[in-house]
């Protein structure tokens, strides 16, 4: 190493009196040359008093939103890596020095915290499905390198944090990481981390079926933003199939008596088949505009240095700087 990382722990929390303290105190002893940041997003009880009683630097982010608390995080504060976790105890801060490690020395920009329980608790059924579901559609239609897309235990290199747009509000913040990374694609990785139920006395924020249609219709606005041409292709398909379906009998009626009784359908199906072309003129003009826009944003990417750190550098908490 040339130099000691410098490594900041994020922590975005909103009414996590019960848990903060551990979560501070486990990231402590996992990484003991880390800063610990801890980002309250409006909390009503005492989760500021709590952060800073076991020892984290606390900032605040009025605008409600997990999204609004990563982009000000990742805007704030200068590191070589960060780590980013949820402030509800409900990830293994063992994990991190793992996490750091392959990041390092395979340089790697973003390291997933895949979570790994026995406890039905502490990940439903439900949550399950719906990961499997959302993260199946994301490696489909951006890349197959991820496993658990709604992780909320992340490592991220400079490079990541500093080029990440971060436009997301809430938590679908976490699909806008992964797409960010696999559009760039960057050099991600993935480690097994523990996930247990929050304490007693704490209470999940994350509605199932709200915050899961607010993920799937971020994945589908990032389908437009990022994959212009299938994505209006698709629409100008169904546009053409449902003006051909209309204009066969039109068409058929016509050849047999020269006549054209359907007069509005025939009107209904020529509107739909110039919206299918200009749907598909619409993707092919979006898809050069994109194509430039992804170049901007990797020569921004590569624009920022890499941490320079040599073979085989290995964190653990005994060897972390201080």
């Amino acid at each position: 190493m040339t130099q000691p990382p410098r490594i900041a722990v994020l922590i975005p929390c909103y009414n996590e009196e019960v848990a903060i303290p551990k979560v501070v105190a486990d990231f402590r002893a996992a990484l003991p040359g880390a800063t610990i940041h801890v980002y309250d997003n409006n909390s009503q009880d005492g989760t500021v008093a709590a952060a800073r009683a076991a020892g984290a630097q606390v900032m605040r982010e009025t605008q409600q939103g997990k999204g609004h608390v990563v982009r000000r995080m990742l805007a704030d504060i200068e590191a070589d890596f960060y780590v980013l976790v949820d402030g509800d105890d409900t990830y293994d801060a063992a994990a991190a020095p793992e996490m750091l490690r392959l990041a390092m020395e395979e340089r790697l920009d973003m390291v997933t915290g895949t979570r790994v329980t026995e406890a039905e608790a502490a990940y439903r059924p439900g949550h399950v499905l719906g990961n499997q579901v959302l993260t199946g559609l994301v490696r489909v239609i951006f890349g197959n390198r991820v496993t658990d897309m709604l992780s909320g235990y992340r490592v991220f290199s400079r490079r990541f944090a500093k080029s990440f747009p971060a436009l997301a509000e809430g938590f679908e913040t976490e699909t806008e990481f992964t797409v960010h990374a696999l559009e760039l694609r960057m050099p991600v990785g993935e480690v097994p981390s523990g996930y247990r139920a929050r304490p007693p006395g704490s209470t999940s924020k994350l509605n199932t079926w709200r915050d899961g249609f607010r993920i799937l219709n971020a994945i589908l606005l990032l389908v437009r933003r990022e994959r212009p041409l299938p994505f209006f292709a698709l629409i100008a398909l169904v546009l053409a199939g449902t003006g051909l379906g209309l204009a066969i009998p039109v068409l058929h009626t016509f050849l047999a008596t020269g006549l054209v009784p359907r007069l509005p359908t025939a009107v209904l199906s020529m509107g739909l088949m110039l919206l299918a072309f200009l749907s598909l003129a619409c993707g092919l003009i979006l898809d050069t505009v994109t194509r430039g826009r992804v170049e901007a944003k990797r020569m921004a990417y590569l624009a920022i240095p890499a941490p320079a750190f040599v073979s085989g550098a290995v964190i653990t908490p005994e060897t972390t700087p201080r």
